[in-house]
């Protein structure tokens, strides 16, 4: 892409293990900036361990960690401590998604961080935010999907309670605090001050269940488990063909429409069961079995061809192997070829913005751990040595 990306010149340092805070990171990472992993010398950052391994390197590390530099410190000894303190006094924004009170404890918390450098954008991620009488707790993803009521509508009705298969709590954990940390960054702009930013997974959860949690406070009912299908749309949700599956979402009359031609069923249109949105989500289950009665008669793809004819937004159920190969994803330049430390080649899925037209490039591999000490640690060593403030 022409000229430098947004974040160019800021530094970011990451105190952080495993999604959230590192796919954080990398979104900073990814937009320009210059991101040091502070990791622990005894083995890094938890998710180094995590199968699969490409000649003993992490390829989930490598997911969310590409265009980073590593450093190792351990925090609860003086001398390394103090050079996180100089890190962070020459950085603009540091994040860490360690359980409440540890990074205080260590010395290194918001307190301690903004007397070194008032305008330190300084980054909690935590399971259930910076106080309250949860926040002692620790969480992962799935017992943040439990607490947030994203597994009580997850699944089919009646089912046992299903977490989503993609990790929902910790991502959506990392997008609210990267779009907070580039907010806050604009305001320190203007006010030479800096702030320490309180992102919980389980209010993150809640931000993007947006549609349930209005469900419920407009009606008093609690949104319910409905498989595929949609609470206020019908056909919305994956139907049987003769062969397989298919996704298929009519969201508004004009779709409904074009769907009934397509099955050449126009008496449906003056049934007064489907005449709205509404009633066809009421009535879903009785129109799921006069649709599927007309696509098992054909398969997946002739189904999901008649109606891209149409405009009807329909897809298959792909497979992660199925989509990553997507013309429209090769297109994008989403897939990029990546290479580990250990020289191994593989794959990875990139930014997913485009900028000026242009997809954003991996500009640094993830780094081996304590890659960078010597070009990040070694001056600031040497300027301790020195006596130099």
């Amino acid at each position: 892409m022409a000229g430098q990306l947004p974040l160019a010149g800021i530094q970011v340092i990451e105190v952080c293990n495993v999604a959230a805070g590192p796919y954080c990171g990398m979104l900073l990472a990814d937009m320009g900036a210059d991101v040091i992993k502070v990791e622990n010398p005894e083995g890094g950052d938890t998710l180094r361990s995590w199968p699969p391994l490409s000649d003993g390197y992490s390829e989930n590390f490598a997911a969310l960690n590409r265009n980073k530099r590593s450093v190792t410190l351990n925090l609860k000894e003086p001398a390394d401590l103090a050079m996180l303190r100089a890190l962070a006094q020459g950085a603009q924004v540091l994040i860490e998604n360690n359980r409440p009170g540890v990074m205080e404890r260590l010395g290194a918390g918001y307190a301690a961080l903004a007397q070194v450098n008032p305008r330190l954008v300084y980054c909690s991620i935590s399971a259930y935010g910076q106080s309250g009488p949860r926040a002692s707790e620790g969480g992962f993803d799935l017992t943040v999907q439990a607490m947030s009521g994203i597994m009580s509508v997850t699944g089919e009705a009646g089912g046992a309670p299903v977490k989503c298969g993609v990790p929902l709590a910790d991502f959506a954990a990392g997008l609210y605090a990267a779009f907070s940390i580039a907010s806050a960054l604009r305001a320190t702009d203007q006010t030479g001050r800096g702030v320490h930013l309180d992102v919980p997974m389980l209010g993150a959860t809640l931000g993007i269940a947006a549609l349930q949690t209005s469900e419920y406070f407009g009606s008093g009912r609690d949104p319910r488990a409905l498989g595929s299908a949609h609470p206020r749309n019908a056909p919305y949700r994956v139907f049987r063909s003769q062969d397989g599956y298919f996704a298929m979402a009519a969201g508004n009359d004009a779709l409904w429409r074009a769907v009934c031609g397509v099955v050449q069923r126009p008496q449906l249109l003056a049934d007064p069961r489907f005449v709205s949105p509404t009633g066809r989500a009421t009535h879903q289950e009785a129109l799921l079995a006069i649709l599927e009665a007309d696509f098992v008669q054909a398969g997946t793809q002739e189904w999901l061809a008649r109606f891209r004819a149409v405009g009807v937004p329909c897809a298959p159920i792909n497979r992660y192997s199925d989509v990553l190969k997507d013309p429209q994803v090769e297109h994008m330049a989403w897939v990029q070829p990546l290479e580990l430390p250990n020289g191994v080649r593989t794959q990875t899925f990139g930014a997913p913005v485009r900028i000026a037209g242009a997809t954003l490039p991996v500009r640094r591999r993830p780094p081996a751990l304590g890659e960078h000490n010597d070009e990040i640690l070694g001056p600031l060593r040497a300027a301790a040595t020195a006596g130099v403030p």
